[in-house]
């Protein structure tokens, strides 16, 4: 892999300000992140006041875009799961952070359990959800074919073992339950647009960077077929915004907008948004 020509090289802008590449992988459409810190490493690398979601601060405007934005996802995010007809509401969030949606969840009658590393994030979340929320070494304590639906909201792309993560995902499902997988899109128009610059990119906490055959492939390796994608539009604005912070220094809220809108407006024709929400049922 290291003779490869690189896809991209990108920077780390928010805390190590190392250079990594991003190698193409064909097997599955996908983008890796090269050379991917070793596991035990990784931690450090989320040890920022800028990491918005092991946080509820909103001390400057990108904080108070990222909740408010958050604030009208989880009402959406919620009608999602709601629309699934399950015998049972047992829900796991992967990666919850601060525990918002398993709270709004929780106070709609689903029986929740959260995943999240961080311990700062786990504590506000455990506040939030009556101490439903555990280290990531309960991954492998739940008992196989526990839950109905099992989220993960921008996860995915921070987990090193995938291919380990998705057999676990598939085992703790029940029949004709659904895995829920909301990941940045790298064929979206604001990431052709930016490019080295592109927020969403975000390594090396983003270890893999996802196109819609990637999902497509890495889930029919685990039996299990895509139902629908969804697209996340407000991902467009939010990522642009943060990624005029990078390449130009300021925020540029009107030619951050202007991408936006200008992304959204080419992803009709093939659905190629910023992020996209896949909605996977495990039918085998």
């Amino acid at each position: 892999m290291k003779n490869i020509k690189p896809y991209l090289i990108v920077k780390d802008h928010s805390v190590s300000k190392e250079e990594f590449k991003l190698i193409y992988n064909d097997k599955f459409d996908m983008l890796e992140t090269f050379p991917q810190p070793p596991e035990e490493k990784l931690s450090a690398y989320y040890k920022s006041e800028d990491y918005i979601s092991h946080t509820d601060a909103k001390r400057n405007l990108f904080e108070r875009v990222y909740h408010f934005i958050r604030s009208l996802s989880l009402q959406r995010k919620l009608k999602l799961i709601n629309t699934f007809n399950l015998s049972d509401r047992n829900l796991l969030d992967i990666g919850c952070g601060t525990g918002d949606f398993l709270r709004t969840a929780q106070k709609n009658n689903w029986n929740v359990s959260g995943i999240e590393p961080n311990q700062e994030a786990r504590d506000i979340a455990n506040n939030k959800t009556n101490n439903a929320v555990f280290n990531i070494d309960q991954l492998l304590k739940f008992e196989s074919n526990s839950f109905d639906v099992i989220t993960l909201w921008h996860v995915l792309e921070h987990l090193p073992k995938l291919s380990d993560h998705m057999s676990i995902f598939k085992s703790l499902l029940k029949q004709n339950g659904r895995l829920i997988i909301a990941v940045p899109n790298y064929k979206s128009y604001d990431a052709k647009h930016y490019k080295s610059f592109w927020a969403a990119f975000d390594v090396p906490r983003h270890l893999w960077h996802f196109s819609q055959s990637s999902i497509s492939k890495l889930t029919a390796s685990e039996h299990m077929e895509i139902e629908k994608t969804l697209p996340m539009k407000f991902d467009a604005y939010y990522v642009s915004l943060l990624s005029e912070k990078i390449k130009t220094g300021k925020m540029n809220p009107i030619t951050a907008f202007y991408q936006g809108l200008k992304s959204n407006l080419l992803a009709k024709s093939k659905n190629e948004y910023s992020s996209l929400i896949y909605v996977v049922k495990n039918s085998n």
